[in-house]
Protein backbone atom coordinates (compact mmCIF):
# COMPACT_ATOMS: atom_id res chain seq x y z
CA UNK A 1 0.00 0.00 0.00
CA UNK A 2 2.65 2.18 0.68
CA UNK A 3 4.44 1.58 -2.45
CA UNK A 4 0.80 2.10 -4.55
CA UNK A 5 0.77 5.26 -2.88
CA UNK A 6 3.95 6.71 -3.62
CA UNK A 7 3.61 6.03 -7.08
CA UNK A 8 0.25 7.46 -7.09
CA UNK A 9 1.85 10.25 -6.02
CA UNK A 10 4.62 10.50 -8.34
CA UNK A 11 1.86 10.15 -11.06
CA UNK A 12 0.14 13.21 -9.60
CA UNK A 13 3.48 15.25 -8.87
CA UNK A 14 5.21 14.88 -12.34
CA UNK A 15 2.06 15.56 -13.82
CA UNK A 16 0.98 18.79 -12.08
CA UNK A 17 4.31 20.08 -11.12
CA UNK A 18 6.31 19.79 -14.21
CA UNK A 19 4.15 18.11 -17.39
CA UNK A 20 1.53 20.88 -17.01
CA UNK A 21 3.41 23.82 -17.85
CA UNK A 22 5.09 22.11 -21.33
CA UNK A 23 1.81 21.54 -22.23
CA UNK A 24 0.31 24.93 -21.37
CA UNK A 25 3.13 27.02 -22.26
CA UNK A 26 1.99 28.07 -25.87
CA UNK A 27 -1.60 29.16 -24.16
CA UNK A 28 0.25 31.47 -21.91
CA UNK A 29 2.11 32.88 -24.23
CA UNK A 30 -0.95 33.69 -26.35
CA UNK A 31 -2.57 35.16 -23.61
CA UNK A 32 0.22 36.95 -22.02
CA UNK A 33 2.44 37.94 -25.07
CA UNK A 34 5.48 36.28 -23.25
CA UNK A 35 8.28 34.34 -25.22
CA UNK A 36 7.50 30.35 -25.30
CA UNK A 37 11.11 30.40 -24.53
CA UNK A 38 11.27 33.03 -21.59
CA UNK A 39 8.32 30.71 -20.35
CA UNK A 40 10.56 27.78 -20.41
CA UNK A 41 13.72 29.56 -19.44
CA UNK A 42 11.62 30.46 -15.77
CA UNK A 43 10.47 26.74 -15.73
CA UNK A 44 13.70 25.85 -15.86
CA UNK A 45 14.86 28.54 -13.57
CA UNK A 46 12.75 26.55 -11.10
CA UNK A 47 14.43 23.20 -12.20
CA UNK A 48 17.60 24.08 -11.20
CA UNK A 49 16.35 25.60 -7.72
CA UNK A 50 14.87 22.21 -7.08
CA UNK A 51 18.23 20.68 -7.91
CA UNK A 52 20.18 22.73 -4.85
CA UNK A 53 17.35 21.99 -2.51
CA UNK A 54 17.40 18.34 -3.18
CA UNK A 55 20.72 17.95 -1.35
CA UNK A 56 19.27 19.64 1.57
CA UNK A 57 15.87 17.38 1.61
CA UNK A 58 17.88 14.41 1.18
CA UNK A 59 19.77 15.16 4.50
CA UNK A 60 16.54 15.62 6.03
CA UNK A 61 14.91 12.37 4.33
CA UNK A 62 17.95 9.94 6.07
CA UNK A 63 17.36 11.79 9.34
CA UNK A 64 13.95 12.31 9.78
CA UNK A 65 11.82 10.36 7.30
CA UNK A 66 9.57 11.07 4.59
CA UNK A 67 6.14 12.34 6.02
CA UNK A 68 6.49 15.59 6.83
CA UNK A 69 9.02 16.81 4.35
CA UNK A 70 7.01 15.30 1.39
CA UNK A 71 3.56 16.69 2.99
CA UNK A 72 4.98 20.06 3.31
CA UNK A 73 6.45 20.00 -0.67
CA UNK A 74 2.78 19.00 -1.73
CA UNK A 75 1.81 22.55 0.11
CA UNK A 76 4.67 25.01 -0.81
CA UNK A 77 3.59 23.20 -4.50
CA UNK A 78 0.11 24.28 -4.23
CA UNK A 79 1.73 27.78 -3.11
CA UNK A 80 3.80 28.10 -5.97
CA UNK A 81 1.12 27.25 -8.90
CA UNK A 82 -1.22 29.55 -6.96
CA UNK A 83 1.82 32.20 -7.43
CA UNK A 84 1.90 31.09 -11.24
CA UNK A 85 -1.83 31.78 -11.70
CA UNK A 86 -1.68 35.04 -10.54
CA UNK A 87 1.68 36.29 -11.99
CA UNK A 88 1.48 40.04 -14.04
CA UNK A 89 5.07 39.82 -15.36
CA UNK A 90 7.52 37.36 -15.80
CA UNK A 91 9.29 38.08 -12.74
CA UNK A 92 6.42 36.67 -10.65
CA UNK A 93 5.86 33.91 -12.68
CA UNK A 94 9.43 32.98 -11.75
CA UNK A 95 9.45 33.42 -8.49
CA UNK A 96 6.41 30.75 -8.73
CA UNK A 97 8.50 28.45 -10.55
CA UNK A 98 11.29 28.93 -8.13
CA UNK A 99 8.65 27.73 -5.40
CA UNK A 100 7.52 25.17 -7.68
CA UNK A 101 11.77 24.04 -7.54
CA UNK A 102 11.47 23.44 -3.94
CA UNK A 103 8.51 21.24 -4.03
CA UNK A 104 9.98 19.33 -6.73
CA UNK A 105 12.90 18.31 -4.65
CA UNK A 106 10.73 17.19 -1.89
CA UNK A 107 7.74 15.58 -3.73
CA UNK A 108 9.98 14.15 -7.01
CA UNK A 109 11.85 10.77 -8.15
CA UNK A 110 14.97 11.77 -6.30
CA UNK A 111 13.15 11.65 -2.77
CA UNK A 112 11.25 9.21 -3.62
CA UNK A 113 14.62 6.94 -4.77
CA UNK A 114 15.56 7.85 -1.19
CA UNK A 115 12.58 5.98 0.06
CA UNK A 116 12.26 3.30 -1.22
CA UNK A 117 16.37 2.60 -0.72
CA UNK A 118 16.03 3.26 3.00
CA UNK A 119 12.45 1.44 2.82
CA UNK A 120 13.40 -1.70 0.57
CA UNK A 121 17.20 -1.81 0.48
CA UNK A 122 18.38 -4.87 -1.35
CA UNK A 123 14.83 -5.14 -3.11
CA UNK A 124 14.98 -1.69 -4.00
CA UNK A 125 15.07 -2.28 -8.01
CA UNK A 126 11.79 -3.88 -8.33
CA UNK A 127 9.86 -1.00 -6.37
CA UNK A 128 12.02 1.79 -7.94
CA UNK A 129 11.05 0.31 -10.94
CA UNK A 130 7.70 0.60 -10.32
CA UNK A 131 7.14 3.68 -9.14
CA UNK A 132 9.22 4.82 -12.53
CA UNK A 133 6.68 3.34 -14.41
CA UNK A 134 3.58 4.89 -12.69
CA UNK A 135 5.50 8.43 -12.72
CA UNK A 136 6.16 7.30 -16.65
CA UNK A 137 2.02 7.43 -16.64
CA UNK A 138 2.09 10.95 -16.07
CA UNK A 139 2.33 12.63 -19.37
CA UNK A 140 -0.47 10.31 -20.59
CA UNK A 141 -2.71 11.12 -17.57
CA UNK A 142 -2.13 15.04 -17.90
CA UNK A 143 -1.57 16.23 -20.99
CA UNK A 144 -4.54 15.45 -22.04
CA UNK A 145 -6.27 16.48 -18.86
CA UNK A 146 -4.35 19.75 -19.16
CA UNK A 147 -5.14 20.78 -22.64
CA UNK A 148 -8.94 19.65 -21.95
CA UNK A 149 -8.63 22.24 -18.94
CA UNK A 150 -7.09 25.09 -21.24
CA UNK A 151 -10.28 24.27 -23.78
CA UNK A 152 -12.96 25.57 -20.70
CA UNK A 153 -10.75 27.84 -18.70
CA UNK A 154 -7.98 30.38 -18.91
CA UNK A 155 -4.39 29.37 -18.20
CA UNK A 156 -4.36 31.16 -14.41
CA UNK A 157 -7.54 29.57 -13.34
CA UNK A 158 -6.45 26.17 -15.15
CA UNK A 159 -3.04 26.57 -13.20
CA UNK A 160 -5.79 27.01 -9.49
CA UNK A 161 -7.40 24.32 -10.48
CA UNK A 162 -4.50 21.59 -10.86
CA UNK A 163 -3.33 23.67 -7.41
CA UNK A 164 -6.23 22.31 -5.83
CA UNK A 165 -5.66 19.10 -6.60
CA UNK A 166 -2.32 18.97 -5.80
CA UNK A 167 -3.27 19.88 -2.52
CA UNK A 168 -6.35 17.70 -2.06
CA UNK A 169 -4.86 14.58 -4.38
CA UNK A 170 -1.33 14.46 -2.55
CA UNK A 171 -1.13 15.59 0.99
CA UNK A 172 -3.56 12.92 2.09
CA UNK A 173 -1.26 10.36 0.13
CA UNK A 174 1.67 11.77 1.89
CA UNK A 175 0.65 12.03 5.52
CA UNK A 176 -1.53 8.74 5.80
CA UNK A 177 0.69 6.44 3.89
CA UNK A 178 4.54 7.40 4.80
CA UNK A 179 6.70 6.98 6.95
CA UNK A 180 6.44 9.93 10.38
CA UNK A 181 10.21 8.21 10.68
CA UNK A 182 12.63 5.67 10.29
CA UNK A 183 13.06 2.62 12.36
CA UNK A 184 16.79 2.26 13.39
CA UNK A 185 19.16 0.93 11.20
CA UNK A 186 20.59 -2.09 12.51
CA UNK A 187 24.41 -1.73 13.68
CA UNK A 188 27.04 -2.27 10.71
CA UNK A 189 28.43 -5.88 10.59
CA UNK A 190 31.89 -6.50 11.73
CA UNK A 191 34.16 -4.98 8.92
CA UNK A 192 31.44 -3.77 6.98
CA UNK A 193 32.13 -0.05 6.12
CA UNK A 194 29.66 2.97 6.69
CA UNK A 195 29.83 5.48 3.91
CA UNK A 196 28.85 9.42 4.58
CA UNK A 197 29.00 12.51 2.32
CA UNK A 198 32.36 13.21 2.68
CA UNK A 199 34.34 10.08 2.60
CA UNK A 200 32.44 9.07 -0.89
CA UNK A 201 32.87 12.65 -2.43
CA UNK A 202 36.35 12.64 -2.00
CA UNK A 203 36.59 9.85 -3.95
CA UNK A 204 37.98 9.09 -7.54
CA UNK A 205 34.61 6.63 -7.79
CA UNK A 206 32.47 9.19 -7.18
CA UNK A 207 33.30 11.55 -9.73
CA UNK A 208 33.55 9.06 -12.83
CA UNK A 209 30.51 8.61 -12.02
CA UNK A 210 29.53 11.43 -11.63
CA UNK A 211 30.95 12.51 -15.28
CA UNK A 212 29.10 9.59 -16.59
CA UNK A 213 25.91 10.27 -15.34
CA UNK A 214 25.72 14.09 -16.28
CA UNK A 215 27.31 13.35 -19.76
CA UNK A 216 24.91 10.66 -20.43
CA UNK A 217 21.90 13.08 -19.28
CA UNK A 218 23.03 16.06 -21.33
CA UNK A 219 23.33 13.55 -24.52
CA UNK A 220 20.18 12.21 -24.04
CA UNK A 221 17.65 14.88 -22.83
CA UNK A 222 19.00 17.40 -25.57
CA UNK A 223 18.52 15.08 -28.69
CA UNK A 224 15.35 13.13 -27.02
CA UNK A 225 13.84 16.70 -26.17
CA UNK A 226 14.60 18.11 -29.62
CA UNK A 227 13.26 15.08 -31.46
CA UNK A 228 10.34 17.51 -33.15
CA UNK A 229 13.24 19.54 -35.18
CA UNK A 230 15.05 16.98 -35.75
CA UNK A 231 13.12 14.59 -37.41
CA UNK A 232 11.69 17.63 -39.64
CA UNK A 233 14.75 18.66 -40.50
CA UNK A 234 14.92 15.04 -42.12
CA UNK A 235 11.67 15.64 -43.74
CA UNK A 236 8.37 14.28 -41.49
CA UNK A 237 5.87 16.38 -41.00
CA UNK A 238 5.25 18.07 -37.60
CA UNK A 239 2.20 15.76 -37.06
CA UNK A 240 4.84 12.50 -37.51
CA UNK A 241 7.62 14.21 -35.34
CA UNK A 242 4.86 14.97 -32.69
CA UNK A 243 4.12 11.79 -33.05
CA UNK A 244 7.55 10.05 -32.63
CA UNK A 245 7.66 11.90 -29.23
CA UNK A 246 4.84 10.65 -27.91
CA UNK A 247 6.14 7.17 -28.85
CA UNK A 248 9.56 7.63 -27.27
CA UNK A 249 7.47 8.57 -24.29
CA UNK A 250 6.03 5.06 -24.42
CA UNK A 251 9.70 3.60 -25.06
CA UNK A 252 10.73 4.85 -22.10
CA UNK A 253 8.21 2.28 -19.68
CA UNK A 254 9.88 -0.51 -22.20
CA UNK A 255 13.47 0.39 -20.92
CA UNK A 256 12.18 0.81 -17.59
CA UNK A 257 11.35 -2.93 -17.67
CA UNK A 258 14.27 -3.60 -19.86
CA UNK A 259 16.37 -2.55 -16.37
CA UNK A 260 15.16 -5.25 -14.73
CA UNK A 261 16.56 -7.81 -16.97
CA UNK A 262 20.16 -6.31 -16.88
CA UNK A 263 22.67 -8.15 -14.75
CA UNK A 264 22.84 -6.20 -11.39
CA UNK A 265 26.05 -8.26 -10.45
CA UNK A 266 29.38 -7.66 -7.90
CA UNK A 267 30.27 -4.73 -10.39
CA UNK A 268 27.82 -2.21 -10.12
CA UNK A 269 29.67 0.51 -13.55
CA UNK A 270 27.97 -2.45 -15.70
CA UNK A 271 24.28 -1.00 -16.15
CA UNK A 272 26.12 2.48 -16.41
CA UNK A 273 28.38 1.70 -19.31
CA UNK A 274 25.68 -1.07 -21.10
CA UNK A 275 23.20 2.19 -21.34
CA UNK A 276 25.88 4.49 -22.22
CA UNK A 277 26.66 2.06 -25.13
CA UNK A 278 22.92 2.58 -26.26
CA UNK A 279 22.68 5.74 -26.28
CA UNK A 280 26.21 6.03 -28.46
CA UNK A 281 25.05 3.68 -31.16
CA UNK A 282 21.18 4.66 -30.72
CA UNK A 283 21.80 8.60 -30.68
CA UNK A 284 24.44 8.74 -33.54
CA UNK A 285 21.40 6.47 -35.54
CA UNK A 286 19.35 9.66 -34.70
CA UNK A 287 22.12 12.05 -36.33
CA UNK A 288 22.50 9.89 -39.40
CA UNK A 289 19.74 8.31 -40.54
CA UNK A 290 18.10 10.09 -43.33
CA UNK A 291 14.98 7.67 -43.43
CA UNK A 292 12.45 6.19 -44.25
CA UNK A 293 10.45 8.05 -41.25
CA UNK A 294 9.10 4.16 -40.36
CA UNK A 295 12.70 3.61 -39.34
CA UNK A 296 13.36 7.02 -37.87
CA UNK A 297 10.04 6.39 -35.50
CA UNK A 298 11.56 3.05 -34.43
CA UNK A 299 14.68 4.59 -34.02
CA UNK A 300 12.75 7.43 -31.96
CA UNK A 301 10.90 4.72 -29.40
CA UNK A 302 14.41 2.75 -28.61
CA UNK A 303 15.92 6.14 -28.09
CA UNK A 304 13.24 6.49 -25.38
CA UNK A 305 13.64 2.83 -23.82
CA UNK A 306 17.19 3.82 -23.59
CA UNK A 307 16.43 7.05 -21.34
CA UNK A 308 13.99 4.89 -19.61
CA UNK A 309 16.78 2.82 -18.18
CA UNK A 310 18.90 5.66 -17.90
CA UNK A 311 16.56 6.63 -15.15
CA UNK A 312 16.61 4.18 -13.40
CA UNK A 313 20.39 3.04 -13.36
CA UNK A 314 20.87 7.10 -11.84
CA UNK A 315 18.12 5.85 -9.32
CA UNK A 316 20.27 2.79 -8.26
CA UNK A 317 23.59 4.42 -9.05
CA UNK A 318 24.69 5.66 -5.29
CA UNK A 319 23.01 2.23 -3.37
CA UNK A 320 24.57 0.03 -5.53
CA UNK A 321 28.46 1.27 -4.56
CA UNK A 322 27.68 3.03 -1.18
CA UNK A 323 24.80 1.32 0.18
CA UNK A 324 21.58 2.34 1.61
CA UNK A 325 22.88 4.17 4.55
CA UNK A 326 22.77 7.88 4.26
CA UNK A 327 22.08 7.23 0.26
CA UNK A 328 19.82 10.55 0.88
CA UNK A 329 22.48 12.66 1.67
CA UNK A 330 24.77 11.63 -0.80
CA UNK A 331 22.16 11.13 -3.42
CA UNK A 332 20.83 14.75 -2.95
CA UNK A 333 24.94 15.66 -4.03
CA UNK A 334 24.64 13.18 -6.52
CA UNK A 335 21.43 14.23 -8.45
CA UNK A 336 22.25 17.80 -7.84
CA UNK A 337 24.28 18.60 -10.83
CA UNK A 338 22.04 15.55 -13.28
CA UNK A 339 19.16 17.41 -12.28
CA UNK A 340 20.61 21.05 -13.20
CA UNK A 341 21.92 19.75 -16.61
CA UNK A 342 18.12 18.08 -17.43
CA UNK A 343 17.01 21.35 -16.99
CA UNK A 344 18.71 22.94 -19.51
CA UNK A 345 18.16 20.14 -21.52
CA UNK A 346 15.35 21.94 -24.03
CA UNK A 347 17.82 24.69 -24.54
CA UNK A 348 21.29 22.59 -24.92
CA UNK A 349 19.91 20.86 -28.07
CA UNK A 350 18.89 23.83 -30.11
CA UNK A 351 22.29 26.09 -29.06
CA UNK A 352 24.26 22.99 -29.93
CA UNK A 353 22.50 22.49 -32.97
CA UNK A 354 23.03 26.48 -34.08
CA UNK A 355 26.33 26.70 -33.15
CA UNK A 356 27.22 23.24 -35.54
CA UNK A 357 25.07 23.96 -38.09
CA UNK A 358 21.94 21.11 -38.06
CA UNK A 359 20.09 19.19 -35.48
CA UNK A 360 21.58 16.09 -37.37
CA UNK A 361 25.08 17.25 -36.47
CA UNK A 362 23.97 17.67 -32.76
CA UNK A 363 22.84 14.46 -32.38
CA UNK A 364 26.50 12.76 -33.53
CA UNK A 365 28.25 15.12 -31.05
CA UNK A 366 26.07 14.16 -28.84
CA UNK A 367 26.46 10.85 -29.24
CA UNK A 368 30.17 11.40 -28.32
CA UNK A 369 28.82 12.68 -24.84
CA UNK A 370 27.55 9.16 -24.04
CA UNK A 371 30.63 7.92 -25.62
CA UNK A 372 32.60 10.09 -22.78
CA UNK A 373 29.79 8.79 -20.95
CA UNK A 374 30.73 4.75 -21.35
CA UNK A 375 34.79 5.51 -20.64
CA UNK A 376 34.09 7.27 -17.71
CA UNK A 377 31.59 4.85 -16.09
CA UNK A 378 34.80 2.02 -16.02
CA UNK A 379 36.31 3.96 -13.77
CA UNK A 380 32.69 4.53 -11.73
Amino acid sequence: MRLAALSIGQVISWGILYYALIVAAPAIADATGWAVAAIMLCFSGGLIVSAVAGILVGRWLDDRGPRLIMTLGAIVGTLGLVIVSASPNLLVFTLGWVVCGLAQAAVLYQAAFTVIARRHGDARRGAMTVLTLAGGLASTIFAPAVAGLLSLLDWRATFLVLALALLVLTVPLHWVFLERTWAPLPPAHEGEAVHNVGTVIRTRRFWMLEISMVALAAALFSVTLAIIPLYMEKGLTYELAAWSLGLLGAGQVVGRLLYLVIPHDAAPWRPLALTSALAVVVLALMGLVPGPPWLLVVIGVIAGAVRGAQTLVQGSAVADRWGTRNYGSINGIFAAPITAITAMGPALGPVVAIASGSYSTMAIIMAGFAGLALVTARFS
